[in-house]
């Protein structure tokens, strides 16, 4: 949650943001690089602990109950990333530019899962690897502004009358596949697996993915719409390299960032502290710390954008932030970034220590399970 904000901060403060792809190799750096590489990680882990929240939800309801607790919650938040979400990106009233994005993605997540849950483990498991390593296959199918295989398998942006655009960010496949494997492997947190087996098993599967990854990268065997590039130095031929499609995420995208997830949770879960307690309270609430960060970082742009002779109108936006030419040139260097995004996660977090602390007294409020 932490880390997704620094992306955001990115998009809404960085000049290069405006002027570049920051994974372009022939135009980043390092630093702004890896700013962007790390913050990969962050929908994969989304959805991927969304699923196994789900599972271990689901021991304390029975299947019925939990599937229609998955299949509201998902209409829910499509609700919330169409309305709540999208005037957070744009501030604009007339709702001109709409995208399907990380929310709508975990939305219909939780929908198709509301119904995979009644299937057996296995074949929950076999359904979630099937879409993972084999819908790169679909990847040289494409049908011109055809709204509904956009929204199953390929990035898009369409243009309507009235100026109205309406991308489609993330697909509904491969994600739906990652949701449903995190509800899988909520299993290997019951009573069976202890620990020490747990730690192992990750640590296994996660090297492992990211040995495949290595693999298929290196070999431009699979796994990934383009190719490497192999250029004339070393820091952009390994950004080339680091730099997988997420747009649907392939998988080798996949493969990447779940590996390195499944490591981090086989060897984080005996980690205590406060660093660890601070982090956790934004975690304990992702939905409210989600809708606040959003809202804070798009009016301290305004702020910065009225300030350095910009104008706030500037960031009432008629697309996404970068794809808006009339922002080319406004924005700071990456340390001020750095510091933007620091002084937001300490802004917001007594407000998420709070509102963390009436949920933990108000277990009887059924609603607050939806923020």
């Amino acid at each position: 949650m932490v880390i997704m904000a620094l992306d955001h901060v990115r998009d809404y403060f960085h000049a290069p943001a405006f002027l570049f792809d920051p994974a372009d190799p022939t135009q980043t750096s390092l630093p702004i690089f890896f700013t962007r590489w790390i913050t990969h990680f962050c929908a994969p882990a989304f959805s991927f602990l969304a699923g196994l929240s789900a599972f271990m939800a689901g021991r304390r309801k029975s299947i019925a109950e939990l599937s229609g607790f998955l299949l509201k919650r998902g209409l829910w938040l499509i609700f919330i990333e169409l309305t709540i979400v999208n005037f957070a990106w744009y501030f604009d009233i007339h709702f001109h530019t709409f995208g399907l994005l990380v929310i709508w993605s975990l939305g219909i997540s939780m929908i198709v899962l509301a119904g995979l849950i009644h299937l057996p483990r296995k074949l929950i498991l076999f359904f979630s690897c099937l879409l993972i390593f084999g819908h790169n296959l679909l990847d040289n199918i494409h049908y011109t502004g055809n709204f509904f295989w956009a929204v199953l398998h390929e990035f898009s942006i369409f243009n309507f009358p009235g100026g109205v655009h309406f991308f489609v960010g993330y697909p509904i496949i491969p994600w739906v596949a990652v949701m449903a494997l995190g509800y899988y492997f909520g299993w290997f947190y019951s009573k069976p697996f202890d620990s020490i087996k747990r730690k192992k098993l990750f640590n296994t599967i996660g090297f492992t993915s990211i040995l495949l990854f290595i693999i298929l990268r290196w070999t431009n065997l699979y796994g990934n719409p383009l190719n490497w590039i192999h250029y004339d130095t070393f820091s952009k031929s390994l950004i080339s390299f680091l730099n997988p499609d997420k747009y649907p995420p392939s998988l080798l995208y996949l493969l990447m960032t779940l590996g390195g997830i499944l490591l981090f949770l086989a060897n984080s879960e005996n980690l205590r502290g406060r660093i660890v307690n601070f982090l956790s309270t934004f975690g304990r609430v992702p939905f409210f710390y989600y809708i606040l960060h959003l809202y804070l970082i798009h009016l301290l742009a305004m702020i910065f954008a009225e300030l350095s002779g910009f104008g706030w109108q500037l960031l009432v936006l008629p697309s996404w932030i970068t794809f808006v030419p009339a922002l080319k040139g406004y924005g700071f260097s990456l340390w001020v970034v750095y510091l933007v995004w620091i002084g937001i996660i300490l802004l917001l977090y007594p407000l998420c220590k709070k509102f963390d602390q009436y949920k933990l007294n108000h277990k009887e409020k059924w609603w607050l399970s939806y923020l």
